[in-house]
């Protein structure tokens, strides 16, 4: 069974009558990469976006937030469907407010975005029941051409890029006016680290106390100084915050598309080169990575040397909110060998932070 909604939804939606029980995630556990989707998910998308079912397959790309699957027709890919992980993103006005950041975005002439596909009923969501009666939204976009940047060896060469783009986003989130009932999550402290971080806390990802002990240094000492960066503009609006190497494709001539804005919200703008770094803070070219990130932000709007110590502050905060993060996601969600690199490359980007506060900005030379 399916059905098709201009305003999506993010919560589960059971039978009517029946109670509401727990769904998550997890109900794709025993899926790994490249596995057919569930039956009823595959028919379920087929009769929402007009497909024959028989044509086409639904490969299983990954779980991390949601799960995704790329739609093959006649053994072609030609889109990508979004399954929302119940409730992460707060609803069905969220999901609304996310496609409706990204469809005015389309109108920065430069920026290569993504592109939703409408379902048969005129709507960007369809909600797609499982075989015990709870919706799952989904939401197709036409499938990219290309590869990750996180499957480059050094993506470097495209931060400038990145950086760049990410100065057009904020100076649009500055002046754009948002429909009435806009409703994005923050990305404030609390919501990063902390008893109330979003991906749960770091410290049950560390085994030894003195490692704890190291990361909690970094850690108070990027509050302390970001003490002095108000939440409120201008330092503080609506931002991607996941423009990291896995949510960019580059294709055979080098150009770039941003995939995936299901983590927008409100938050500091400097956390967009916080979170651009991603995963990687700890790897030999991530230096280059964020100096071709700033020298591509200047190109569009001003950053000072209290901007860049703020942003590598934010950049400590988010190493330790993504260690947090792998407390709660698979291993597969990240390039082979990423995932446990994380602890061990989270206390040697700790020690560079305590040892300069600008770490991410300096090459391992310097």
């Amino acid at each position: 069974m399916v059905t098709a909604m201009t305003a999506p939804g993010g919560e589960p939606v059971p039978e009517e009558g029946q109670p509401r029980t727990e769904v998550s995630l997890h109900a794709f556990d025993a899926l790994s990469q490249g596995a057919p989707a569930p039956y009823w998910l595959h028919r379920g998308v087929c009769a929402a976006w007009g497909l024959e079912p028989m044509r086409v397959d639904m490969p299983l790309i990954t779980v991390s937030e949601n799960a995704t699957f790329r739609l093959d027709l006649d053994g072609r890919p030609v889109g990508v469907v979004r399954v929302s992980q119940p409730g992460y993103v707060g609803g069905p006005a969220a999901i609304a407010s996310e496609l409706a950041w990204l469809g005015a975005l389309h109108s920065l002439d430069e920026v290569r975005l993504i592109d939703p596909v409408l379902t048969l009923r005129g709507g960007f969501t369809a909600v797609v029941k499982d075989t015990r009666g709870h919706g799952w939204a989904c939401v197709s976009t036409r499938f990219v051409n290309g590869s990750p940047l996180e499957d480059l060896d050094d993506p470097a060469s495209c931060y400038r890029t990145i950086g760049r783009w990410s100065a057009l986003f904020h100076a649009h989130s500055r002046q754009w006016e948002a429909p009435h009932d806009f409703e994005r999550f923050t990305w404030s402290i609390p919501d990063l680290v902390g008893p109330t971080a979003r991906w749960g806390p770091w410290e049950p990802a560390v085994e030894h106390l003195e490692d704890e002990l190291l990361l909690g240094r970094a850690q108070n000492r990027a509050l302390e100084l970001l003490a002095d960066l108000p939440a409120e503009p201008p330092h503080w609006g609506l931002i991607h915050a996941d423009l990291r190497p896995s949510n960019i494709m580059a294709d055979d001539d080098g150009a770039l598309t941003v995939i995936d804005f299901d983590d927008c919200g409100f938050g500091y703008y400097l956390y967009d080169f916080a979170a651009a770094l991603s995963f990687v803070e700890h790897e030999p070219y991530a230096p280059a990575m964020a100096q071709a990130w700033v020298a591509g932000y200047r190109e569009v709007a001003p950053l000072s040397e209290a901007d860049l110590l703020h942003a590598c502050a934010l950049s400590m905060l988010r190493r330790v909110q993504m260690l947090g993060w792998t407390t709660g996601h698979r291993a597969d969600a990240l390039p082979p060998g990423l995932f446990d690199a994380q602890l061990p490359g989270s206390l040697e980007c700790a020690r560079r932070f305590l040892d300069d506060p600008l770490w991410l900005l300096r090459s391992r030379s310097q």
